[in-house]
């Protein structure tokens, strides 16, 4: 590893909280107003980056670096995560450096399929950290978070000699903090959509137009298939600065020889094929193996389906028992947490949860909605598709919880559990929630709504429930809403209750936090 300053010693010293939390916090106080509602402040004097870049002396370092960029509205996560496990098994040193973190912001930055050491972790975020705070000033002013993760990542990248680097563009592309990247070696769209419409525009062609803003000149680009008014605009983009763009085509599931995709749903075999395409090309274009000799119409090398088949990626269709009912025997319980939240992707949970809970028939079972989305969403189009899809396989929801997230209120990246003495948080927008859902439920089912849980005999929810509907509860926090959970499963013992948690990733990883306590 690169010589970095040895920070730790020096903050344990002088405080009591653990150098860990200490970094944490530092983190924390990049988090700004506009930054919470738009993560890289897209447009926002992007010029900034090529400063930060200069006092973190990494211009050389990426210039050099063999970088994969991938950008897209959905999949382009899954499209990194395959491309990492493929070229990982292919004998290369990976970096990979995605967006949202579940649990801990280490999740972001992975070496080698595995999120970075703290101790790494640490040396790294102080060595950017105190170089940054010396020569920022009033006019080149501390960046903001997701600038300074997306610098830190670069360094991380380029101290630990990483082969490949697999950049994730967190929103949008022209104006992204990974777009400081001149010269990969390949770049990647994944399936476009509406989403951040507030920022990057409410047409499918504007939304590729800042997706695209990823091309470089002459640089080779995959794109998977896409709506023709996206398409047109990717294709114009790409002629324009002489962009060899080609469509990647879904990966045909024979040539994985009777394996299944390590990530779940039949999308994930559109992000397997973008991931096919970019990594061969990397390959050939840094030498490594002769053009044309990966054919994905026949064939694909071994290391190729162990990189598929074996990927891994958290909160997406996954599936939790509660530990603590099913270690102590009073109750069965299961989260299947899904980061979904765009309406294809909802569709996409939807059959996911539907087919899932179908393959578990061990037990008589009952179906509960766990649901927040960014007020930015629009639960008219979100929830409609995941009733109905839903519906479509004959599966119905008992209730719909809606609650607050909860990770507003912890560190960046802080790993420790919530409590049920989290601060109460400002629950008018999952009444706004909860008004949709009923009216959608209530013109679904009519008056005939047969879908009371068995009550909870001596449980007092008068001060956790803010609003009690038909078809609905609001609670005032996610631990509140886990606890009645937990109790109306001790209480249902011969029902399986299975809970969808879906609609926000930062659910999702407030969830896992609280299954880890």
């Amino acid at each position: 590893m690169a010589q970095v300053d040895d920070k730790c010693g020096s903050i344990e010293a002088s405080s009591n909280i653990s150098p860990y939390d200490e970094a944490m916090d530092a983190l924390s106080s990049l988090i700004t107003q506009k930054s919470r509602a738009d993560s890289t402040n897209a447009g926002l004097r992007f010029e900034l980056m090529f400063d930060y870049v200069k006092i973190l002396d990494l211009d050389e370092a990426i210039s050099k670096m063999n970088i994969i960029h991938v950008a897209g509205t959905k999949g382009k996560g899954s499209t990194c995560t395959f491309t990492e496990a493929i070229l990982r098994n292919c004998g290369f040193r990976t970096g990979l450096f995605t967006s949202p973190h579940l649990i801990d912001v280490r999740e972001r930055f992975r070496l080698d399929g595995v999120d970075i050491s703290e101790e790494k972790f640490l040396a790294y975020f102080w060595w950017c950290w105190d170089r940054l705070k010396e020569n920022c000033t009033d006019d080149i002013p501390m960046p903001n978070l997701f600038r300074f993760l997306a610098l830190l990542a670069f360094k991380i990248f380029a101290a630990e000699k990483v082969d490949v680097a697999i950049m994730e563009v967190g929103l949008g592309g022209k104006f992204d903090a990974t777009n400081v990247v001149q010269t990969p070696v390949v770049c990647g769209i994944a399936s476009l959509g509406y989403d951040h419409t507030e920022i990057l525009g409410n047409t499918l062609g504007a939304i590729a137009g800042e997706k695209a803003g990823i091309f470089k000149k002459g640089v080779p680009a995959f794109t998977v298939p896409q709506p023709d008014e996206a398409m047109e605009v990717l294709k114009e983009k790409a002629a324009q600065l002489d962009v060899p763009l080609q469509v990647a085509y879904p990966l045909d599931s024979k040539l994985l020889n009777g394996l299944n995709l390590g990530l779940v749903g039949e999308h994930q075999y559109v992000n397997a094929g973008l991931a096919i395409k970019l990594c061969s090309t990397w390959l050939q274009n840094t030498g490594q193996i002769e053009p044309d000799s990966v054919d994905q119409n026949n064939s694909l090398p071994q290391q190729f389906i162990k990189g598929l088949t074996t990927a891994t990626l958290q909160g997406r269709a996954q599936i939790i028992p509660d530990p603590s009912l099913d270690i102590e025997r009073v109750g069965d319980l299961v989260f299947y947490l899904d980061g979904a939240h765009s309406p294809e992707s909802m569709e996409v949970c939807a059959d996911w949860f539907s087919i899932a809970i179908k393959e578990d028939v061990s037990k008589d079972s009952t179906q509960i909605l766990l649901f927040n989305c960014m007020s930015v969403r629009d639960p008219q189009v979100l929830l409609p598709r995941l009733v109905k899809t839903c519906g479509g396989h004959g599966v119905n929801f008992k209730k719909a919880l809606f609650v607050p997230n909860m990770s507003l209120y912890t560190k960046v990246g802080s790993t420790s559990s919530l409590s049920s003495t989290e601060p109460v948080a400002d629950v008018s927008w999952q009444l706004a929630l909860q008004r949709v859902w009923e009216s959608i439920i209530s013109g679904e089912r009519g008056n005939n709504n047969n879908n009371e849980l068995v009550s909870i005999e001596g449980k007092d929810y008068s001060e956790t429930i803010v609003k009690s509907c038909d078809n609905s509860l609001v609670f005032s926090s996610l631990p509140l809403a886990i606890k009645w959970l937990r109790d109306a499963a001790k209480q249902n013992r011969s029902v399986r209750m299975q809970v969808l948690v879906t609609g926000s990733l930062h659910l999702v990883g407030d969830v896992m936090k609280l299954l880890k306590k």
